[in-house]
């Protein structure tokens, strides 16, 4: 529809120049708008405003002048064209304009909401990336959920997308993996003097060291490990109880729907020499520097505050070193486009890794990658904050609200609010089985149009097709507001792709479901009318196959009971 108000604002301006109305003969890019007041009208267009300087004349003569040469008569489209303001054009659609547009839902079916504007272009997303040292947390499932979302929008908008893993098996959390696992199998436990001092204190500890003493076997991505059972031997537990974590992990993100094409091991950068690469590379091109036996990133070089250690005085490197490494592999992979979902704590990080990046002289612009960052999430239940699971000790674990609200309302819980929010996850409200219950309310609509479609079938109505729909007949406010609302959803969604933000997704079903409700309690679907009864029933076969398309896009289901 913007499309052709954009031609016929285009096809008018062209009549302008050939009969002198206007005098530049140079087309300017004509913007299409959705007017700030519905009462604007549908569109809004401001070229007026952008042709002035041209033209030498004020705004509003050159809008009506490009109004009186607008000529409707081979769309058919438009009811009323007014001037507003210093020289806005609003046009208001007719409703059967609006109510053709239909069709596309019906041809799309599943795949309406997708677009082209990724060009099958390569992007690289990474998120998750937990440390191997304990069940996901709730801040691992808000990561989980945005990325995820954003791939799943982003291949909808045409993208060719990799979802991928980062597991930080290396480093001094993963010794002290090791050391409370064999703590643990010795018989040592928290509190006692011997335990170490950073120390994993959860219950899962102790599964992990039982399950090593008895000599299990986990498969875990790539790796197959046989526990050893020798409590002395660190090396063994430590490889066994990495590979015992990640499949745990794995488990739960299959559990939350959430799936990876490739897996990155930390270990491997260090295993395959890309780690001294890269440092001896950044040395190479003068950007390091050795002082008080560390060697230095001269990060203030690109933009940093002050420099950057990048090996310490024991040799080993500060955690920021493999990331650039790791990056450096993603460019060479071909990925000119990488997102990182991370948490906010990962914010201090981007700098140093930019840097890096840039000291390496590999052609990597500046800017790259990209990054989305989360903020916490605060769970409550009974008005009180949830601070502790019974198997982690320290917080409340991913699998905890899977197992008590369910997959769906976990992750559209989780998508509600813009990443770089806070998000306040109320349990008891997320359990509630009624419309105050976000993810619930729009379910329900979903639901509920199966439940009329059954009682139609019952009458001897079917769900026509657009052919046989009479769709020109609709006109109520709440019909038209639900066909302009269908309209929108490809524009949300490439827009929320676009800019990372799955919560427009959200903000879009509660509309949508809002507008339905609205329509079902003052216009009665099934009458004596045959050609409104089937107006309707298509109305809202295309409402549920945008909530539907929605609905997956989120990675939540659209139950046709409730």
């Amino acid at each position: 529809m913007k499309d052709r108000v954009r031609s016929l604002v285009a096809a008018g301006i062209e009549r302008c120049f050939a009969d002198g109305s206007l005098s530049s003969n140079q087309m300017p890019a004509i913007v299409i708008e959705k007017p700030a007041h519905a009462e604007h009208g549908d569109f809004a267009c401001t070229v007026a405003m952008s042709m002035a300087k041209a033209e030498r004349k004020a705004p509003r003569a050159i809008a009506e002048a490009i109004v009186t040469h607008i000529d409707d008569r081979s769309e058919g489209i438009i009811e009323g064209i007014d001037i507003a303001g210093p020289g806005f054009i609003n046009f208001k659609i007719k409703n059967e304009a609006w109510c053709r547009t239909l069709v596309s839902v019906e041809t799309a079916g599943a795949e309406y909401g997708r677009s082209t504007s990724g060009e099958g272009r390569k992007v690289q997303v990474e998120f998750v990336s937990a440390n191997p040292t304990g069940p996901l947390h709730i801040g691992h499932g808000r990561g989980a959920a945005i990325g995820d979302t954003i791939c799943r929008m982003l291949d909808s908008a045409g993208f060719s997308v990799t979802r991928e893993f980062y597991y930080n098996d290396a480093g001094a959390q993963i010794s002290n993996l090791a050391l409370s696992v064999q703590s643990r199998c010795l018989g040592i436990e928290p509190g006692d003097p011997a335990w170490p001092a950073d120390g994993y204190q959860g219950d899962y500890i102790k599964d992990v060291a039982r399950a090593y003493l008895d000599r299990q076997t986990v498969d875990a991505g790539d790796q197959h490990v046989t526990a050893a059972g020798d409590p002395d031997d660190l090396d063994a537990i430590r490889r066994f109880a990495v590979a015992y974590l990640r499949r745990e992990q794995d488990q739960d993100l299959a559990a939350f729907d959430v799936q990876f094409d490739v897996y990155t091991l930390e270990s491997s950068l260090y295993a395959e020499g890309r780690v001294e690469h890269a440092v001896e590379r950044i040395i190479e091109n003068g950007h390091a520097f050795e002082q008080d036996g560390a060697l230095w990133l001269r990060t203030t070089d690109f933009g940093d505050d002050k420099d950057r250690v990048m090996r310490k005085t024991d040799g080993s490197y500060t955690y920021f070193v493999p990331d650039v490494a790791y990056h450096l592999a993603k460019w060479e992979r071909g990925f000119t486009r990488v997102i990182n979902e991370q948490g906010a704590d990962h914010h201090s990080t981007i700098t140093r890794v930019r840097a890096g990046l840039q000291a390496l002289n590999a052609g990597i612009p500046q800017g790259w990658p990209e990054y989305v960052l989360h903020q916490m999430v605060t769970v409550m239940r009974g008005g009180e904050e949830v601070k502790i699971s019974k198997r982690a000790g320290s917080y409340v674990t991913l699998r905890d609200l899977i197992d008590e609200v369910g997959r769906d309302a976990t992750r559209f819980f989780f998508l509600m609010r813009k990443p770089d929010s806070q998000l306040v996850f109320d349990i008891d409200l997320a359990k509630q089985q009624s419309l105050e219950n976000p993810v619930y309310y729009v379910q329900y609509a979903h639901a509920r149009i199966c439940s009329i479609f059954e009682a139609a079938s019952e009458r001897g109505f079917i769900v026509p097709s657009f052919a046989d729909a009479h769709v020109e007949i609709l006109g109520t406010p709440e019909e038209i507001e639900l066909v302009k609302l269908i309209y929108t959803f490809p524009e949300v969604v490439e827009g929320s792709a676009l800019a990372f933000e799955p919560h427009r997704i959200t903000y879009y079903l509660q509309e949508l479901a809002g507008a339905f409700h609205s329509f079902y309690n003052k216009n009665r679907v099934i009458t004596d009318e045959k050609e409104i009864s089937s107006a309707r029933l298509f109305l809202l076969k295309c409402v549920a196959q945008v909530l539907k398309n929605g609905l997956a896009l989120l990675g939540v289901s659209a139950p046709e009971k409730m």
